[in-house]
């Protein structure tokens, strides 16, 4: 089966609950509304209350699932912000399947001569340490899934670090470890995978952050993604884990 191009049923996540963070907008705002129209009830995290509530009425407006919207600023929250989580989601929904990790903290290109070490700090935070936070504190429920699947968006410039990319790329690259590790870790769960997504160039709010004077309209729209977003976070993709998947949807 080619997973970049992968069909799933009409309701292949009837019954599931997936979070996703950064679903406020970009990649995360897209896979979301997919979940959803596939049976999803998704749990949408982002740090801007209003683009999450117009996400969430954008959701119920088309006819699915009813998702959940929780405000949280990855750069700020902590252990028992996580643990408050984790303990929400038990009690409003009784189970966790998925997680799609899409927040994302970008600074600006420049030498690492400029580059502060509060800029490295916060990517470090909200890319790779709440992340794994997050994802410690919600294993349990993930563990008591039938079936369970933890997505990592990546970046390119974690595989193949340039001049400018700094700490943006440092603490991407940290993705890749945190996932093998946990995919190792859980290899005894056959049933809970995690994997590490890199989209590759696509028109999004974040390719337009790192490439301002880049020409939008060559680049490969968001949605070529979802396919793909979808096999790995469904149950098709079960027993595959600590991968890196490399989508290079200009390719």
């Amino acid at each position: 089966m080619n997973w970049k191009t992968h069909t799933p049923v009409a309701d292949a996540f009837k019954d599931r609950v997936i979070l996703v963070t950064g679903a406020g907008g970009g990649i995360g705002e897209a896979a979301a509304m997919a979940l959803a129209a596939h049976g999803a009830t998704v749990i949408l995290l982002g740090r801007n209350e209003k683009k999450l509530a117009r996400v969430y009425d954008a959701i119920e407006a088309a006819g699915y699932p009813r998702p959940a919207a929780i405000p949280l600023d990855l750069n700020k929250a902590g252990e028992p912000e996580f643990a408050q989580l984790g303990m929400a989601i038990s009690k409003e929904f009784g189970r966790l399947d998925g997680i799609l990790h899409c927040a994302t903290a970008f600074a600006f290109l420049s030498p690492l001569a400029n580059q502060k070490m509060d800029e490295w700090i916060e990517q470090f935070r909200v890319n790779v340490a709440a992340p794994f936070a997050l994802t410690r504190a919600l294993t349990p429920l993930l563990v008591a899934a039938p079936d369970a699947a933890v997505l990592v968006l990546g970046e390119t410039h974690a595989l193949e670090p340039k001049a400018y990319w700094g700490g943006f790329s440092a603490s991407r690259a940290g993705q890749r470890n945190w996932v093998e590790i946990a995919a190792d870790e859980w290899e005894a769960h056959g049933h809970l995978r995690i994997n590490l997504f890199v989209p590759g160039p696509v028109h999004s709010p974040n390719r337009t952050k790192t490439h301002p004077a880049e020409a939008w309209s060559e680049l490969p729209k968001m949605e070529t993604l979802l396919p793909a977003l979808l096999y790995w976070l469904g149950g098709d993709s079960r027993g595959q884990s600590g991968k890196v998947l490399r989508f290079d949807a200009a390719a």
